[in-house]
């Protein structure tokens, strides 16, 4: 039998549909409330000419609709796109022009620059407006020029105009899933999968602990037979995390709760309030304002009760050592770190152990089957040796069109088989581990958010007063790292970090800005003009602890 995304979503409903599916804000749903108004959406998009295989792009924080139209994509065989909401209005556009979706779902207070963005996608034709509590008026899109005039049919009215029934046309794990990621160019770009593949990569098709891999569809369905795990993951859901932990517990009958943004006293609140057994966070970005604010409740005589949580798990970011064995200790809840890629699917994942938490070296997994480290020509590596990490077996299809990028990630190897190499370093252990070393590119991680430091220099360099720049990400206590800029000015001018930041927020979304600046005679590069990555390093990381707040700093080097 196939496996299929909306298949077994609906497996799900006819085995438990009383049971309560999702939490999201004051929305909250059971498999059959969740089941009925995706139907409806579905026969919607369907009714707007969205067939199999077209894109339905979804452009909203985490809300109940958000969910409801990703299963409803995949109930008529068409394709979810993921929509950053941090995106302006150029990086918009791009992603659109790019994943060229039939229908846009999104939320009333992007409508301005839905509106703007529009009439640029050739291939959009339907629009649908999810009403958020924005008062329609100027700046929510209304007007002649708005998007109301664009023709967005509000969501609810889309339900009600729509039948509820179940009698869409048989599915196939060849249907497709895209998840969008960042580019190498800073771009982003989306990743092409069958869904028979992402299910087995991403969506517990594999137990990530046992190594078992499911027979039947209806092998999962049964999984949630024992009772009920709630989670709450907190990153939105246009990150996969997000997307994987919702889709697989609504695979198995479980329940997921949702937050719209991360706020740590909400998220200490909900686990109480709805029992919640398992919180996902983004590594130190998240954890650390979960502690501080589990300090200030307990200071406060106001500690939450916590009795149900018993696993904090973590994903995309780095987690310290300190900040894991904190929250073993006070909280005894087990805590895993997860590894893997949108290229690539989870390649394994970490048990933390108290007793050697704070001696590791990088984040040590149990490695799925498929999971191995190669070297350069995806011969695999012996003991000790440091390589890439790569996966086969199931893999993606590749970029959704970038043929050259696919050509660098996906590769066949010697043995004959297909290889996802995204290019992190690894070195397999003596015990069959595997300890993830880091990033092979310049990649910058803040707070669980990809940054890539081309595009920030690509706009950087487009200031009347910046001559040469690199980009570099420098350690941040919250955010884990944050954005560091060098610059060599132009003669006779010397740009501020203000004035610099300005000119970014026009081009880039907010967590790309520069936070700290460096300003120096001439950016040092090797002979064949590549950037001194670990120069720029230094340099900036002195900037940055020249400042207590991080905030950024402005730094002359002569």
């Amino acid at each position: 039998m196939e496996f299929n995304l909306a298949d077994l979503f609906e497996h799900a409903v006819d085995r438990y549909p009383n049971r309560e599916a999702v939490i999201a804000g004051p929305a909250r749903r059971t498999y059959t409330q969740l089941e009925e108004r995706a139907n409806r959406m579905a026969h919607h998009l369907s009714g707007a000419g969205v067939g199999p295989g077209d894109h339905v792009a979804i452009y909203a924080y985490n809300v109940i609709e958000w969910v409801e139209t990703m299963l409803a994509a995949y109930k008529i065989r068409a394709v979810c796109v993921n929509v950053n909401f941090r995106y302006v209005a150029e990086e918009l556009a791009y992603l659109l022009g790019n994943a060229a979706p039939v229908a846009l779902v999104f939320q009333r207070q992007f409508a301005d620059r839905v509106a703007e963005v529009a009439p640029k996608i050739a291939s959009l034709r339907h629009l649908v407006v999810i009403e958020d509590g924005t008062i329609p008026g100027a700046g929510t899109g209304t007007g002649e020029n708005g998007a109301d005039a664009l023709g967005a049919t509000p969501y609810e009215e889309a339900l009600a105009a729509s039948r509820p029934d179940r009698d869409f046309e048989t599915r196939s794990g060849d249907d497709r899933y895209l998840l969008y990621t960042g580019g190498t160019t800073g771009m982003p770009k989306g990743v092409l999968w069958r869904q028979e593949d992402v299910i087995f990569a991403l969506g517990g098709g594999i137990d990530l602990m046992t190594g078992e891999r499911a027979g039947r569809p209806e092998d999962l369905t049964e999984k949630g037979a024992a009772g009920v795990t709630t989670a709450l993951p907190i990153a939105p859901l246009m990150h996969g995390a997000t997307q994987w932990c919702l889709l697989t517990n609504l695979s198995k009958g479980q329940r997921t709760v949702l937050v719209d943004t991360f706020e740590p006293d909400e998220v200490w609140r909900l686990v109480e309030a709805e029992r919640v057994n398992l919180v996902m966070i983004t590594g130190d970005a998240m954890a650390r304002p979960l502690l501080d604010t589990l300090d200030a409740l307990e200071g406060a005589g106001s500690r939450p009760e916590l009795s149900s949580l018993y696993a904090l798990s973590s994903s995309a970011a780095l987690f310290s050592p300190v900040l894991k064995e904190s929250f073993m200790q006070r909280l005894g809840v087990v805590v895993t770190d997860g590894v893997g890629a949108s290229e690539a699917g989870s390649h394994g994942v970490g048990i933390a152990d108290k007793s050697r938490v704070r001696g590791d070296a990088g984040v040590r997994i149990r490695p799925i089957d498929d999971a191995l480290v190669v070297d350069d020509d995806l011969t695999p590596l012996g003991v000790g040796e440091v390589g890439r990490l790569a996966r086969r077996g199931n893999i993606p299809i590749g970029y959704l069109g970038d043929p050259a990028k696919t050509a660098q990630v996906f590769r066949t190897g010697p043995d004959g088989l297909r290889y996802s190499v995204p290019g992190d370093f690894a070195r397999l252990e003596e015990d069959g581990t595997i300890t993830l070393l880091g990033r092979g590119s310049a990649t910058i991680n803040s707070g669980g958010e990809k940054i890539f430091p081309e595009e920030v220099e690509g706009v950087l360099k487009t200031h009347p007063g910046v001559y040469d720049v690199l980009v570099v990400g420098v350690p941040h206590k919250r955010w884990g790292e944050t954005v560091a800029a060098v610059v060599a000015p132009r003669p006779d001018a010397k740009p501020t970090l203000a004035d610099l930041q300005r000119h970014c927020r026009s081009h880039l979304a907010g967590y790309k800005v520069p936070r700290v600046l460096t300003l120096v005679q001439t950016v040092v590069r090797t002979p064949s003009g590549k950037a001194d990555l670990a120069w720029a390093r230094r340099v900036a990381a002195r900037a940055a602890e020249d400042t207590a707040s991080a905030q950024g700093t402005e730094n002359a080097e002569n």
